[in-house]
């Protein structure tokens, strides 16, 4: 395994999976768990400092409310942790997420992504893992062809209907 993406709750799948289709689609290897580090705080503890021998080089972590999670784990480990702020059922709109995980002391990094970005954490986790593996980074190319195409089709789908409004 290559990333690991936790969570604090299976409540925070329906975000977190996201993370994992865009590493699939890359072929990157990875797993997915819940660990709280609230209410399994040895779990997080153990799965935190025993990352890097299981092969891990880098945490996805997803945390809303208190959002505690990733921050703990970045405490843990020196692997890099990138944090997806969740808007869970208790936030206060996501910004008690947000904050919680980029707000971090000095010596604690945790990278960020937008409220509910999994996906993102996803691609910033490959772009990472692509600076010493050359397949990830052909596969992150084609990702970027891909949305490049899908965006220029969209541009020539307006253009039509635009035409097609004009004439009318």
């Amino acid at each position: 395994m290559r990333v690991s993406i936790i969570m604090g709750s299976d409540s925070d799948l329906n975000i977190m999976k996201e993370a994992s289709i865009v590493l699939t689609k890359l072929g990157v290897e990875h797993e997915l768990t819940v660990v709280s580090a609230h209410r399994t705080p040895d779990r997080m503890y153990e799965y935190a400092k025993n990352a890097r021998e299981r092969g891990m080089r880098v945490i996805i972590a997803g945390a809303g409310g208190a959002a505690h999670l990733p921050g703990m784990v970045a405490s843990l480990t020196t692997l890099p942790v990138i944090g997806v702020p969740i808007k869970s059922s208790n936030s206060i709109d996501g910004w008690d997420s947000i904050l919680s995980i980029l707000q971090m002391p000095n010596g604690i990094p945790v990278a960020t992504v937008a409220l509910n970005g999994a996906r993102n954490a996803g691609l910033l986790a490959a772009r990472i893992l692509s600076t010493h593996d050359e397949s990830i980074s052909q596969a992150l190319n084609l990702y970027t062809q891909e949305m490049k195409s899908s965006v220029l089709a969209k541009a020539e789908n307006v253009a039509q209907q635009m035409k097609k409004g004009l004439s009318q």
